[in-house]
């Protein structure tokens, strides 16, 4: 195949400017790149995220380490800082072209990508295709495998069965990082060889600090302190065991647990006097994890942490934001999960969206056996729930979070709140509940091997999230969507469908309707899909 010298490609040029350039320079392959044709990518709400902050996102910026920096020089797609971006990185790909040292990887070869290189260190973040490496927005894509193989030897390039669809093969991404938000392994213990702060009110008599330390793994280095916390370093300690109840020494101890730290509180029978400002957006993007007790046993504030974000049998579960894309996800993902006697409610302020959700969910609910309530989310159920998932960045949505949640609630923390950002929150319910915070962002190779396999075995329909298809002429506009949540659910641009704007399927029928008429009751297909690229002459490449 004689490729292009040019292509297209949506690029994001400077904070919330996008610019859809017609003549991008279709690079050559060094000697161990690959470039591959992109089949499809879907756009995602993360993509808001690099559109408004560009360069000041912590995965645009500079790798820092993991990489040689003369690799990074050699490869064009490498666009950190100020660097025009292409975003994209829910993203299947057939390989056109490859160097003379890539030996595993043949020209025909079909990828989902993997989007996280998260052994490639930026100052706050990691290095992400879609980000500071070019992603799939455009037509052909740039990819070094000395950088996008793991330290372990894999590949962020998984193979994708050439029977299915590729709208089902690219949306495994975005249903892998629901997946990861459930799947989540907790520490249920403090870190062996961890960096440990022991502060607040001295212990009580009663406190079992003494025999609750020595249960533990031994710590690489152990603080008492007892004072004024402010003394000491931001982000330092893995474990901090909090004692008492004074409300401004908490918040200050809060900026001194380090990434994925574990914060243990016993309240010693004591009472918060206020609300505590609380590094919600850490808890998701930090990875930080706050159990309490309002007891003086630091045993129970830890057991009470659960072993995984997984949903419990006879579960009431309130999906906050349903309607959106991953909202409905999550909603589809519980009620397919097997787990039984769950009742799965949805609440979204977007009347169409709840409609849409419902006709898509309401099959899956009847087929499982399970009940399903969608909500408008201004008159939300008064019931206490056992697991909220939370869909809409609102700090404020995590404290009312908070007053609905039943006693050992799960409440996950799914939309992507700055790591930045604090608010005040009643901990002293928080506590007395034990509730617990879950927080992840992105997700793993495993759990992307674990939702392929479930698209390819046919136990789940990636494609019941599609809610409207694009070229990339409409990608702007179908980026501008996602950010006014005017669709119920995934958009997914063919970039070799030129001229294709956003249409949504239920519009499908009065622009293209021999794709509409393979649609099956209203939901994408690999048949509207082979029609789709035939119209635009493409070939399904099965």
């Amino acid at each position: 195949m004689t490729l292009p010298t040019h292509q297209r490609a949506v690029q994001l040029v400077a904070p919330d400017t996008l610019h859809l350039n017609d003549c991008k320079p279709v690079p050559t392959p060094g000697p161990h790149q690959v470039l591959g044709r992109v089949e499809v990518v879907g756009l995602c709400f993360s993509d808001l995220k690099l559109l408004k902050q560009f360069d000041a996102h912590d995965r645009k910026s500079e790798v820092v380490s993991g990489i040689a920096s003369e690799i990074l020089a050699q490869t064009p797609s490498y666009v950190p800082g100020r660097f025009p971006a292409v975003p994209g990185h829910e993203a299947v790909v057939t390989i056109e072209a490859v160097g003379h040292a890539v030996t595993n990887i043949q020209p025909g070869d079909r990828f989902l990508v993997q989007t996280d290189y998260r052994w490639l260190k930026t100052g706050q973040s990691n290095a992400a295709f879609g980000y500071n490496f070019e992603g799939a927005l455009q037509e052909y894509v740039l990819m070094d495998q000395r950088i996008i193989t793991d330290p372990d030897g894999n590949s962020m390039l998984m193979p994708a069965d050439r029977s299915l669809p590729a709208s089902a093969v690219a949306l495994v991404e975005p249903w892998a990082c629901v997946e990861d938000s459930y799947a989540v392994r907790e520490r249920q213990s403090l870190k062996a060889g961890g960096r440990r702060l022991i502060v607040g009110d001295a212990p009580p008599p009663d406190c079992d600090l003494n025999a609750f330390l020595a249960m533990q793994p031994a710590a690489g280095e152990i603080v008492q302190h007892f004072g004024d916390p402010s003394v000491l370093a931001d982000e330092h300690f893995d474990d901090v065991l909090f004692i008492g109840a004074n409300a401004d020494r908490l918040e200050t101890v809060f900026r001194k647990a380090a990434k994925n730290a574990l914060v243990l509180v016993a309240q010693c029978g004591e009472r918060f006097g206020r609300l505590i400002t609380s590094p919600i957006g850490r808890f998701h993007y930090g990875g930080v994890r706050l159990a309490g007790t309002a007891g003086s046993r630091l045993s129970d504030a830890l057991a009470s942490i659960p072993a995984s974000g997984e949903i419990r049998p006879n579960g009431r579960i309130d999906i906050v934001g349903a309607g959106g894309p991953m909202g409905a996800m999550h909603v589809i993902r519980n009620l397919c999960q097997g787990v039984p006697g769950v009742h799965v409610y949805g609440g979204d302020m977007n009347t169409d969206r709840l409609a849409a959700l419902e006709r898509l969910a309401r099959p899956l609910a009847e087929r499982e056996g399970l009940e399903l309530t969608l909500y408008d989310a201004r008159r939300a159920p008064e019931e206490p729930f056992n697991y909220i998932a939370l869909m809409v960045p609102a700090p404020a949505l995590v404290a009312a979070a908070i007053e609905r949640a039943a006693s050992g609630a799960i409440l996950n923390i799914f939309a992507g709140i700055p790591t930045s950002v604090e608010h005040p929150l009643d901990l002293n319910q928080y506590i007395e509940k034990q509730l617990y915070f879950i927080g992840t962002s992105g997700s793993v190779i495993e759990d992307m091997r674990i939702v392929l396999r479930k698209v390819t075995e046919r136990t789940l329909d990636t494609n019941l999230s599609v809610a409207a298809i694009s070229g990339l002429e409409g990608a702007i506009d179908g980026i501008r969507a996602v950010e006014q949540q005017s669709m119920p659910g995934k958009i997914i641009v063919y970039p070799s469908c030129r001229g294709l704007p956003l249409t949504p399927l239920d519009l499908l029928a009065e622009t293209h309707p021999d794709v509409a008429a393979a649609l099956d009751d209203g939901t994408w297909t690999k048949a509207a899909e082979h029609r789709l690229l035939a119209h635009y002459g493409e070939q399904d490449h099965e």
